[in-house]
């Protein structure tokens, strides 16, 4: 999305936080009910496999209380909208999971969103939602969680609206998310194909599994983004595996609003496509900028094609827009490009057909020696082994995420890139 206009908001939306979110571990002291599409019954009491109920519309009729757990079973199929107006509370979520065996229960529908979260407090797992009206899923409540989800064939995969703040998005396959919403000549307005649109606050997105976020774009040619923020403050994206998407973050806010502090980190991002970037942002001059404070650190990237950036810092770059530390990008075109006075910049490793940005102290432009084009570990011999700088875990969103794409604790010397050897 490279704009996304008040009137376009207007038509499109109805009138773990920082620290790790661990709801779904929650104990569960209330009522489980279950659904099964197939073999179900709606005038039964729903409270046992063999009286499960059959729809979606009775599972949102249900008083559900905090702690109650709804399951769900595997290989069926509904057509949504399911609207979530319930609230749990920290200590006693409202928990959807799968149950028996197969692939996820099957969500669609292109009257509504799929599944659309209103209120607070629930931990989703176990559902699949495919080529619905807009986002698969709409956080629209506080303190959610959404984990080992499937979202497909969507505007959006998953859509934080405004008033959604401190969701988690994790361990989630979010794929081929590939429509637009708007799509016309002229107005630079079109706007779709999100893995994740975050339009709120204080939101985190990681662990998860993000492809195919693009499509054919009046405006752009082709536009979209694995992780997509406009007019979002504060949200984490770390340790997410992105392939093939158009680009991994574009940032936004419209006149009068902020997406401030924003931080990226230990992101894996490939792509064999002809073209693609990394993270896109914009100064003061930009009609969607300025968008102040956002971080990239620890991502590793590898983009060969020629028209592809690594990332672009642009209409009035400073400083106070863009800060990157010990990023590993290769790419067949742009390897960063800034104005201004520039990004703030070090630790980083680089490769590309051309750059336009000064590099700190401890970067350097040379080939990172990625193991393969889709296995972005370092060989023996790579210049990112020990490159990077030293970090406080204010860098990469606090210290429950101070470890590498997988696992691996941080020590010094630091390496540059997602990952620690």
């Amino acid at each position: 999305m490279r704009l996304l206009s008040v009137a376009v908001l207007a038509s499109l939306l109805p009138a773990i936080p920082s620290t790790a979110f661990a709801q779904s571990g929650a104990a569960s002291a209330g009522t489980t009910y279950y659904v099964d599409s197939r073999a179900g019954d709606d005038a039964a009491a729903g409270t046992s496999a063999a009286t499960a109920w059959k729809s979606l519309e009775k599972l949102a009729a249900a008083e559900l209380k905090p702690g109650d757990t709804v399951a769900v079973k595997r290989g069926g199929s509904f057509t949504g909208p399911l609207t979530l107006e319930a609230g749990g509370t920290a200590a006693q979520p409202i928990t959807i999971k799968a149950y028996g065996s197969g692939a996820l229960a099957r969500i669609t529908g292109s009257d509504d969103d799929c599944v659309v979260v209103k209120g607070n407090h629930w931990a989703i797992s176990g559902l699949h939602a495919s080529n619905c009206r807009w986002a698969g899923f709409r956080l629209d409540g506080d303190n959610n969680e959404l984990s080992g989800i499937k979202a497909d064939r969507n505007i959006a995969g998953v859509f934080v609206s405004p008033s959604g703040s401190r969701n988690t998005i994790r361990d989630s396959v979010l794929t081929d998310n590939n429509r637009m919403s708007v799509n016309d000549d002229g107005g630079d307005n079109d706007s779709g194909a999100f893995g994740v649109l975050l339009n709120g606050d204080d939101n985190v997105v990681t662990g998860n599994t993000i492809t195919g976020s693009f499509a054919k774009s009046a405006d752009y040619g082709i536009d979209g983004a694995a992780v997509e923020i406009f007019n979002g403050d504060r949200n984490t994206v770390t340790h997410n595996i992105s392939r093939n998407n158009e680009t991994f973050t574009e940032l936004g806010a419209q006149k009068g609003k902020t997406a401030t502090g924003n931080v990226f980190a230990f992101n894996v991002v490939t792509s064999s496509r002809s073209r693609g970037s990394f993270l896109i942002t914009r100064g003061s001059r930009h009609i969607v900028g300025p968008v102040k404070g956002t971080i990239a650190v620890h991502n590793s990237v590898y983009l060969p094609a020629k028209d592809t950036i690594g990332w672009s810092c642009h209409d009035g770059c400073s400083p106070s827009i863009l800060k990157l530390r010990n990023n590993v990008i290769s790419v067949g075109g742009v390897a960063g490009w800034e104005d201004g006075s520039g990004a703030d910049e070090d630790g980083g490793v680089y490769q590309g057909r051309t750059s336009k940005f000064k590099p700190g102290p401890k970067s350097v432009i040379a080939d990172p020696k990625f193991v393969s084009r889709t296995d972005l570990r370092l060989r023996p011999g790579s210049p990112a082994l020990g490159r990077g700088v030293a970090l406080t875990p204010k860098w990469y969103g606090g210290k429950a995420y101070g470890k590498d794409i997988k696992g691996k604790a941080l020590s010094r010397p630091l390496d540059s890139g997602a990952y620690q050897h």
